[in-house]
């Protein structure tokens, strides 16, 4: 199984016929996504070429679940459009989308999440890579090849730092990597993904990779020890860095010991989870807590 993606996933792209849609649909093609339509209102009836699939372009995203049953949608669309993309898709009722753009304007995003959540519809994101359900699909911008199908879960707030875990730990593999993104404010957190790899029959073990700022790994950690009854290893990104500087896509200033990288893994290591203090020390905690 996977979690929020999976194989019978029907997958449309918002902002399809731009060059970074076009670009990431050919991919998640490849990466045996099935990719049912593309939403541009501009261009709507039109189909779009890839390779040895034509994929017709609707004008909204309820046009396009009407024609093609799509359960699930990625955003590709400048900042300034993304809120109207984002609620467009709630208005339709979808059950996923996914917001891959950079950017998007912090009320903006409070607005479309809050719009979101009362219609019934998850986002992942904004500024976020995606998830991949390696064998099975993926959506958004995770490199496909990197890895292969296999019993770990991983939640990521930073986009390369998925793709390194996924690739350090590839002989192994993955039943679902879910980039959470790095904003402010996002729409799924470390602790829903928690929560559905826990639930998850084939989800073995959970990677959560966190980063300096906020309280969202302690928050999880909280979660961990009430909720969580699988192996968790983790890793925070910034122990490394120096205290009262903006780091990272997360925009938090460490002041004292709050938000640093080590008050985050003394958290999480309280409540059992083991930390790497990099990304290939996390692999081998995992490896070594797989038994492989």
């Amino acid at each position: 199984m996977a979690i929020h993606l999976t194989k019978e996933s029907k997958v449309i792209v918002q902002g399809m016929t731009g060059a970074v849609g076009m670009l990431h649909t050919r991919r998640m093609l490849a990466a045996g996504t099935d990719v049912v339509g593309g939403v541009n209102p501009r261009k709507a009836g039109r189909t779009v070429d890839f390779d040895d699939r034509a994929v017709p372009v609707f004008g909204s995203v309820r046009d396009a679940m009407d024609a093609t049953g799509a359960d699930v949608t990625v955003v590709f669309v400048p900042p300034a459009f993304t809120k109207a993309a984002v609620i467009d898709a709630a208005d339709a009722g979808i059950g996923l989308a996914v917001v891959i753009t950079e950017g998007v304007p912090v009320h903006d995003s409070v607005v479309f999440l809050s719009y979101a959540r009362q219609r019934g519809t998850r986002v992942i994101g904004p500024n976020c890579p995606g998830l991949a359900s390696p064998g099975q699909s993926s959506a958004g911008i995770i490199p496909a090849d990197i890895t292969k199908p296999g019993r770990i879960g991983l939640v990521s707030k930073s986009g390369t730092l998925t793709y390194q875990l996924m690739y350090e730990l590839r002989d192994i593999g993955f039943s679902t990597c879910v980039g959470i993104g790095g904003d402010p404010v996002v729409g799924t957190t470390h602790i829903d993904c928690l929560a559905a790899f826990e639930d998850d029959p084939d989800t073995e073990l959970v990677v959560l990779i966190g980063e300096i700022g906020g309280d969202a790994e302690e928050r999880a950690a909280a979660y961990i020890e009430r909720s969580v009854t699988k192996p968790v290893v983790a890793y925070i990104a910034g122990f490394t860095a120096p205290e009262g500087k903006t780091m990272g896509h997360a925009g938090a200033i460490v002041s004292g010991s709050s938000g640093t990288a080590q008050a985050k893994k003394a958290a999480l290591e309280a409540v059992g989870v083991r930390v790497g203090r990099t990304p290939t020390e996390t692999a081998r905690l995992v490896i070594e807590r797989l038994g492989k």
